[in-house]
Order: C-alpha cells, then structure tokens, then sequence
C-alpha cells in the first residue's frame, strides 16, 4: 500500500541529491529515503519526467496488485506538495549532452547539473557509466546514499524512521521491521547498522 508523504521539508538549501525513478519506485525504500529528506539530512531534486515515470510504473505496480491506480497520482501529487522545491526545470537545454547509452536517461544528468545536485541516487549504474557523467556528480546506490545520510547524524535519521513508522498503515509496521526491511528487501545493512547503534 502507498504510504503518506506527510509533512513538509526544511526549505534551507542543503546538500541535494537527484532520485531517480529506480529508486523512488520501491515503495518502503521511497519512504525511508524521503523521510530522511523531511528530517534535513538532504534535499531531493527529481524532473517532470522522473515524477511521471513514477507515477506509470507506480499505477502499473497497483493495477497488478487489484489497487486503485489512481493512487499513483495522488502519491506525486503529494510528493510535489511536501518537496515543492525538488522539481528542476531548465534542464532542456542540456537534454542530450552527455552521451549516455540510453538518450531516455539524459534529463537525469541534465537535472543534476541544472539543480546542482552533488549526486545522482540510481540502481542504474550502467546507464550512468563514468567518463559521460560530468566529474562532479556521483553515481550512487541508494544503500550507499542511505548509508552516508544516516552517518551524518543517526539520531535524526533514527528519528525520520519513528516519524515514517507512525505514518504507516496497511499494514502497520514497528521500528524494527522496517529495519528489517530496509537490509532485506534494500540491502541497506550499513545504514541501519548505524540505525540500530541509536
């Protein structure tokens, strides 16, 4: 079931990240890293474009589990309302720059570049091959983002995760299962590794 993206985000300028549709796709993995957002540990950049590859994949993903894809909609339209500063626009120019294997995925760098994202967050990593992407952008799973968001400061991370719990419904779930979770279906042992430690 779609979990709520509740609250607002801190609007001061931090580290940014672009996400990509790989990793906004996996409902509970969406859900930690976007309460990591709302916690400030980040600020989470995405293009018109991820957001409607979300919102396809998103219906797709309900409709063969007998849900409303609907929902798909109202889920982006709430991520547009809680991070209503993510959205880069701009990036057209630089649509096709890059070189990439796959010309789909050039808004993803284009976006970074233009919201000056320090890192793009993909499970991709093919599509994205060193040399095409420019120097200054990292390539990183969401294990690894996860991983180093939640070194910065366990405490709020651990915090965010209470505040996602307390969120979720259908089926509820405890702190320690979504922990648990989060290393079985996500292999982000080192992060709640570091989780567990609080």
């Amino acid at each position: 079931m779609v979990s709520l993206v509740a609250e607002t985000h801190c609007t001061a300028r931090m580290f940014a990240a672009v996400l990509d549709t790989s990793v906004l796709w996996p409902s509970r993995q969406r859900d930690f890293l976007l309460s990591l957002a709302i916690a400030g540990l980040y600020q989470p950049l995405w293009s018109d474009v991820i957001l409607d590859e979300l919102e396809y994949h998103e219906a797709a993903k309900l409709e063969s589990h007998g849900s409303d894809a609907a929902a798909a909609a109202r889920l982006v339209g709430r991520m547009r309302a809680a991070f209503d500063d993510a959205v880069v626009t701009g990036w057209e120019p630089l649509d096709g720059s890059y070189g990439l294997p796959d010309p789909d995925d050039e808004h993803v760098v284009a976006a970074a570049v233009v919201g000056g994202a320090g890192v793009i967050v993909t499970h991709n990593f093919k599509d994205f091959p060193e040399g095409r992407v420019p120097k200054h952008l990292q390539v990183v799973s969401a294990a690894e983002f996860a991983a180093d968001n939640v070194a910065v400061s366990p405490i709020v991370a651990r915090q965010a995760v209470e505040t996602m719990v307390e969120r979720l419904a259908n089926p509820a779930m405890s702190v320690e299962e979504v922990l648990a979770l989060l290393v079985d279906r996500y292999e982000m042992t080192d992060a709640v590794a570091l989780l567990r430690e609080v």
